[in-house]
């Protein structure tokens, strides 16, 4: 009953994280605009809170790593993310704009805790043989929020008001501190001592873990192409719904049949969570994204709702196959550091895609699709191609040697 109840505890967080973070992006956008007269203010705070997402997580992550109450730390960045939602709202406007930006930024710092931060704590909370469909559902609270938090920002923003909005995302985010909390210790907490290292040596042995170990390097490299494409689709969603049904909102109806598709096939996948070893998913999946931006670019009705459809299919499984090969080759002293950085690099080539796509668009072709296409065939050709030092580790102990420069 308390394993069920943890992976329960878990989920609801994780959920409940992961909706407000997903809300915060489209109502601070909006919030920027209706207490300021500017659109340009909104896009500046989206784009701080973004742009040091990178910079915060692997610090964050060697932070979870050092810690005997990773939990405590993970609810104490939760409460901060949120808490700097909250003082942005109320300094729209009274306070100069730089500062505001400045807070953004700070928050920004926080962002990469609700997703690798998080993740990388599921072993503590099942037994090994349920980790994979654990996984599974882990990756569907990322589903569930790509769905409905968009949506909620904006039904909100319609009824209450844009700051409202923003103030309801804090709020989503703090029903996940409980759970946060509760999060399981290391099973070596009470022997853990003092660290011996610095915060830049364990920096250094986390990024050495994630691009040294073949595994790891394949699947990063094959997430970090392929999200670059998923940023393409996300920004270009507007003039797809404007170039195939007419009307540049319809783009948000696009994404919701992407996030429904991928929360159902992650539901079918959680079933049978053996079905499919995830390395495979992992070089297929971005071949299947390749077709459906093709099909996309078609510009017609039904083959463009029919490509979200299998955009769905393709990205819901790819993430959780990712998760599955980082809970399986990540050294459990370097756990958090190997999520929380990969998250991080998942947000910068999101970006670059988002960029990408500004740079494209204005062609008034579909040209973004086209890039995106080329980067899914790119993200398949890596995860078969690239490889990593040849380093065999046939044990926790070996790897951690391997990773780290020695043993703690």
């Amino acid at each position: 009953m308390t394993k069920r109840y943890g992976m329960w505890s878990y989920t609801v967080g994780a959920a409940a994280a992961r909706t407000g973070d997903e809300m915060s992006g489209p109502a601070l956008l909006l919030a920027g605009y209706a207490l300021t007269g500017s659109a340009a203010v909104g896009s500046a705070l989206l784009a701080c809170v973004t742009a040091t997402a990178p910079l915060g997580g692997p610090v964050f992550g060697v932070l979870l790593d050092r810690s005997a109450r990773p939990g405590l730390l993970l609810a104490g960045a939760l409460a901060g993310y949120a808490a700097a939602l909250g003082v942005i709202v109320w300094s729209l406007g009274p306070v100069p704009l730089p500062v505001v930006l400045v807070i953004a930024a700070a928050a920004g710092l926080a962002a990469p805790a609700l997703a690798g931060g998080w993740t990388s704590q599921l072993p503590r909370v099942v037994p090994a043989a349920s980790l994979p469909r654990a996984t599974a559902f882990d990756a569907m609270t990322f589903n569930l929020a790509g769905l409905t938090g968009p949506a909620l920002a904006g039904i909100v923003a319609g009824l209450a008001g844009a700051d409202v909005a923003v103030l309801t995302s804090a709020a989503l985010i703090c029903l996940a501190l409980p759970s946060a909390r509760a999060l399981p210790p290391p099973r070596d907490h009470a022997r853990r001592a003092t660290p011996t290292t610095s915060i830049g040596t364990d920096l250094a042995a986390g990024f050495r873990a994630v691009f040294r170990t073949p595994p790891l390097a394949r699947a990063t490299a094959a997430s970090m192409s392929s999200c670059v494409g998923q940023g393409i689709l996300v920004a270009y969603s507007p003039v797809a719904g404007e170039r195939t049904f007419g009307s540049a909102a319809h783009g948000t109806i696009l994404l919701s049949v992407v996030a429904a598709s991928a929360l159902t096939t992650n539901a079918l996948l959680a079933r049978r969570p053996h079905a499919v070893r995830p390395d495979t998913v992992m070089w297929c999946s971005p071949l299947l994204l390749a077709g459906a931006f093709l099909l996309a670019a078609t510009g017609r009705p039904i083959p463009t709702i029919a490509a979200m459809v299998l955009v769905g299919v393709g990205e819901g499984p790819q993430l959780t196959a990712l998760f599955a090969i980082r809970h399986r080759e990540a050294p459990v002293p370097l756990r958090s550091r190997i999520f929380t950085t990969g998250a991080s690099l998942k947000i910068t080539t999101f970006a670059l895609g988002a960029t990408l796509t500004a740079l494209l668009a204005p062609a008034q072709h579909p040209l973004p699709l086209y890039a995106a296409t080329l980067f899914e065939c790119l993200a398949a050709s890596a995860y078969i191609r690239v490889r990593g030092p040849e380093c065999r580790f046939g044990s926790t102990q070996r790897r951690v040697r391997a990773c780290d420069g020695g043993e703690r």
